[in-house]
């Protein structure tokens, strides 16, 4: 009977945790989190100042898109358009990609 006990007690206890690692997993990382990200993996080897330059400039939204390769383009205009459909997603694209 105590094992019975002792065992339910230890399934109860560990099911919170499970429950609050899956909510932490579930959450998308959000418009500006996802930015920071980006920039970041663009950055690459930059240091000190220029480094604190490129993302100032690149969180921002302000950094020259015209230095970007048209796949480092294209991934940024795809993640800036986020749910947009259709038409709309179409329009957007064609003036991001443009510049």
């Amino acid at each position: 009977m105590r094992s019975i006990f002792v065992a339910l007690l230890l399934a109860c206890a560990a099911t919170p945790l499970a429950v609050a690692a899956e909510v932490k997993t579930d959450k998308a990382p959000t418009a500006q989190q996802a930015r920071m990200t980006e920039c970041n993996q663009r950055a690459g080897d930059k240091k000190g100042d220029e480094r604190k330059q490129f993302m100032s400039a690149c969180l921002s939204g302000k950094e020259p898109e015209a230095k970007m390769t048209q796949q480092e383009r294209m991934k940024v205009c795809n993640q800036r358009a986020g749910d947009k459909k259709g038409d709309e997603r179409k329009q957007f694209m064609s003036a991001c990609l443009k510049g």
